[in-house]
C-alpha cells in the first residue's frame, strides 16, 4: 500500500485542518493508500478524537517534537529543528517508509528539506514548482515555475517545460501536452535575453513546443504547460488566485443591488458554485515540486481540510503514475555552462 506522509503541523490552521484533511483523504482511500500524520502526537490524537469512526481508517501517527513556524527562515529551520514535523516527514520519505510527502507549511522550509533531504534528480539543475490553473476550455493549464527559482538559466526553463509536460501527460492524461514559453508577444525574437535563448533551446527539444505565449493564453487554454522563471510565475499565480475573491465579492455586490438579480441568483446557484470551484485553489490541492527524488506536494498555507485531502490525492496519483521515473528518463538536457556536466537531451 502506498504511504503518504502528511506534515500535520504545517499550515495556518494546523493541526486542526491538516488532521481533518488527512482523515478525509483516508476515508477516500478505498485501500489504495495510507496517510501518516506527522507531528506532535498528543495534539494530533486530540484532533483525531473529534472525528467519528476513525479506528479502521488507513491512518497512523508519527511523532515529531518540533514545529516550524510559517515565518521562520529555511536555513535556521533546517539546522536547528531537525525533529520538526516537516523534517521527520522528509526522512520517512527518504528512508522509503513513505512514498510521498505533503505539507501546507512554510514553502521555503518545505523546499529546503526536499532539496537537501530527498536530493535532486540526477541531471536536474533546478527543481521547479508547478501550479494548475483553470482555463476557459474547461480544463487546466500547468504554470511552471511559480516560485522555486527567482533566477533561472535558459536550460533550466527547458527542463521545467519537459518536467511539466511529463506531469500533465501522466496526471491529466493528455497526449503530447502543448508547451508554451511565457513572453510579451507571440513572435520569435520578442522578450529579453533569457526568453530568447530559451526559445532557441526549446526548438531543439522533442517536447511539443508551440512557441511563445502571452499572459492571456494561460487562462484561454491555448497550451497545456506554460513555462516561465519563478519570479514571473509567482506574480502570475498570486494574481490568478485573487480572481476567486474578486468574482465572489463582485457577484454578491451585484446580486444585492437588484431585486431580480436576487431571485435569479437562487436559480443560478449551482452555476455560480461551479464557477467558484473553477477558481478555488482548494480544488487543485497542492503544487508539485518537480525535479527532486521523490514526491513533494506543497499545499497552500491557508489550505482547508478539502484542499489537504486533494493534495494527498494528487500525491497518490503522482506515485502510481511513476512521474519521477519519467522525469529521470526524459527531463535531462545538455548544460551549456562550463561549471556543469552535460547530460543527454530527451523529450
Amino acid at each position: 500500500m502506498v504511504k503518504i506522509a502528511l506534515d500535520a503541523m504545517g499550515g495556518d490552521h494546523a493541526p486542526q485542518y491538516a488532521v481533518h484533511g488527512g482523515i478525509e483523504a483516508a476515508r477516500a482511500s478505498k485501500g489504495r493508500f495510507q496517510v501518516v500524520l506527522v507531528g506532535d502526537q498528543e495534539a494530533i490524537e486530540k484532533e483525531v478524537a473529534k472525528h467519528f469512526l476513525t479506528q479502521n481508517l488507513p491512518l497512523s501517527i508519527q511523532h515529531a517534537s518540533q514545529v516550524v513556524g510559517m515565518d521562520e527562515k529555511p536555513a535556521v529551520a533546517l539546522k536547528q529543528k531537525t525533529d520538526s514535523s516537516i523534517a521527520v516527514a522528509t526522512r520517512l520519505h527518504f528512508n522509503h517508509e513513505a512514498d510521498a510527502l505533503v505539507s501546507a507549511g512554510n514553502t521555503g522550509v518545505v523546499m529546503a528539506h526536499a532539496l537537501f533531504g530527498l536530493k535532486r534528480v540526477k541531471g536536474i539543475r533546478r527543481p521547479a514548482i508547478g501550479s494548475l490553473l483553470p482555463n476557459q476550455m474547461g480544463g487546466t493549464t500547468l504554470l511552471i515555475d511559480v516560485g522555486a527559482n527567482v533566477d533561472s538559466r535558459p536550460e533550466d526553463l527547458v527542463q521545467f517545460g519537459i518536467m511539466g509536460s511529463i506531469y500533465v501527460s501522466r496526471l491529466l492524461e493528455i497526449d503530447r501536452p502543448r508547451v508554451g514559453l511565457l513572453n510579451i508577444g507571440h513572435e520569435e525574437g520578442k522578450g529579453n535575453e533569457l526568453v530568447n535563448k530559451t526559445f532557441t533551446l526549446f526548438k531543439a527539444c522533442s517536447c511539443n513546443f508551440i512557441g511563445n505565449v502571452e499572459g492571456g493564453d494561460i487562462l484561454r487554454g491555448n497550451c497545456d504547460v506554460v513555462v516561465c522563471d519563478g519570479f514571473v510565475g509567482n506574480i502570475v499565480l498570486k494574481a490568478a488566485e485573487s480572481l476567486h475573491g474578486l468574482f465572489k465579492i463582485n457577484m454578491r455586490r451585484l446580486v444585492k443591488k437588484y431585486l431580480f438579480s436576487q431571485i435569479g441568483a437562487v436559480l443560478m446557484k449551482p452555476t455560480f458554485d461551479g464557477i467558484r470551484r473553477l477558481f478555488d485553489y482548494q480544488e487543485y490541492g497542492g503544487a508539485p515540486l518537480l525535479g527532486v527524488q521523490g514526491c513533494c506536494i506543497i499545499a497552500h498555507g491557508k489550505s482547508t481540510p478539502h484542499a489537504i485531502k486533494n493534495a494527498i490525492l494528487a500525491a497518490y496519483k503522482f506515485v502510481v503514475e511513476n512521474v519521477n521515473e519519467a522525469i529521470k528518463q526524459q527531463a535531462t538536457i545538455p548544460i551549456a555552462h562550463n561549471d556543469a556536466e552535460a547530460v543527454p537531451l530527451n523529450g
